[in-house]
């Protein structure tokens, strides 16, 4: 993967290996409303990508993205989750349901009678391309784990030193087991868990070598 790539949620945000930029799934996107193919986004403005690029450029969003993935939620469950206030929050799910990454499901009844709408996260976000979008997702990824114990949290971290071929060949594998995976859907009985990725230019030049001495005449 790109160093723009990583596995959010709404799902990941990144870059395919075949360069093209996308976001990862925020849920299994069969029992949700189907993103536009790419016939359609070719008839979208320029305005229309750039607020779409602009609504996932917030981490906090993005963790509502999350949060309404496989369950649907209400602004005040939402705010009362992220601890934002009500009105802040209804901002933010405005956003996200007028770029096409919430829908609004039918009102219901909520605690003492009053009316309420429960809201539900697309899956439009994995075919949405962000530019710059790394710093964005690490920060969400911070405070997605803020708190966990260090059990609830499995983490590698390595250094490797490959040709653009073999790098190729891992991303792809990469993108490839992350499709699998979402192309499933949701398990019934499964319990929730964040997948996040990054492959990055590592800052590890070449040691510097002492200049060869000559040899005596």
């Amino acid at each position: 993967m790109a160093d723009e790539r990583a596995i959010t949620d709404s799902g990941p945000v990144g870059r395919r290996p075949d360069g093209a930029d996308e976001q990862a799934p925020a849920q299994d996107d069969r029992t949700r409303p189907a993103a536009p193919q790419d016939g359609g986004a070719a008839h979208e403005s320029d305005a229309d990508v750039q607020a779409r690029g602009r609504a996932l450029s917030s981490p906090l969003r993005l963790r509502v993205l999350r949060l309404c993935a496989f369950e649907s939620r209400t602004n005040k469950e939402l705010a009362e989750l992220l601890g934002v206030n009500p009105g802040t929050m209804l901002h933010h799910v405005r956003t996200l349901v007028q770029t096409g990454f919430l829908v609004a499901e039918p009102e219901r009844a909520g605690a003492g009678g009053a009316r309420e709408v429960p809201y539900r996260a697309t899956g439009r976000s994995w075919s949405t391309p962000v530019p710059n979008i790394s710093p964005v997702l690490v920060e969400t990824f911070l405070q997605q784990i803020e708190g966990l114990a260090p059990d609830e949290i499995d983490v590698a971290w390595m250094g490797l030193k490959v040709s653009p071929e073999h790098r190729e060949e891992l991303q792809r594998r990469m993108f490839e087991l992350i499709t699998e995976f979402k192309e499933r859907g949701p398990d019934p009985e499964g319990e929730p868990f964040g997948l996040f990725t990054a492959l990055y230019a590592d800052r590890n030049p070449p040691a510097s070598r002492p200049a060869a001495s000559a040899d005596p005449a």
